[in-house]
């Protein structure tokens, strides 16, 4: 499995986390649009010369480029908060049928509450209607855990994932054991 070399442990957000999983599943491409909860995933791995970390003008760009850069053969991650996967659905729903090349992983940081969002929404329906599988960590162990997955899942059954994440999971930190980059 991905990442199981630990190599340290560290206390990470969930959005960190989400993005150290994301290192160690090899993703060569990282796209989203920035929003709470989900911005600080895609800032935690800005900085890496090993992966392409892009923002996009929306979230359907974002996913477009995603299932593109997917077919073509590179594992992609995907991240928006809750409402941008509205905007994505398209692309979304499209990918759950036509399938995927490499791992495809799109990250919905949901904001039950509405802690930092103009509304309260539940993607969880999303994944259900797609048919595609859905992975939900409750932690920043578990996010980092459930990423590497997610891209191993996805690969397997040539389908997107989604990976859903709440406020309290993005933005709680955990102790986190760190392995290598595949």
């Amino acid at each position: 499995m991905p990442g199981s070399a630990v190599e340290s442990r560290v206390l990470l957000s969930g959005n960190e986390a989400v993005g150290q999983g994301a290192v160690e599943a090899g993703v060569l491409l990282a796209v989203g649009y920035p929003g709470t909860p989900s911005t600080e995933i895609l800032e935690s791995i800005a900085h890496r010369d090993d992966i392409d970390v892009r923002w996009s003008p929306n979230e359907k760009v974002a996913l477009d480029v995603a299932l593109g850069a997917s077919l073509g053969g590179v594992r992609v991650l995907a991240t928006m908060k809750h409402v941008g996967l509205n905007v994505a659905a398209d692309t979304f729903m499209t990918a759950a049928y036509t399938g995927v090349g490499a791992g495809l992983v799109v990250v919905s940081a949901d904001d039950p509450g509405m802690h930092s969002s103009q509304n309260e929404q539940d993607n969880r329906a999303y994944a259900r209607m797609a048919g595609v599988p859905l992975l939900e960590p409750s932690d920043s162990a578990e996010a980092k855990e459930y990423t590497a997955i997610a891209f191993e899942i996805s690969e397997e059954f040539d389908t997107p994932v989604l990976l859903r994440t709440t406020t309290r999971v993005s933005h709680n930190r955990g102790v986190v054991e760190v392995g290598e980059r595949v």
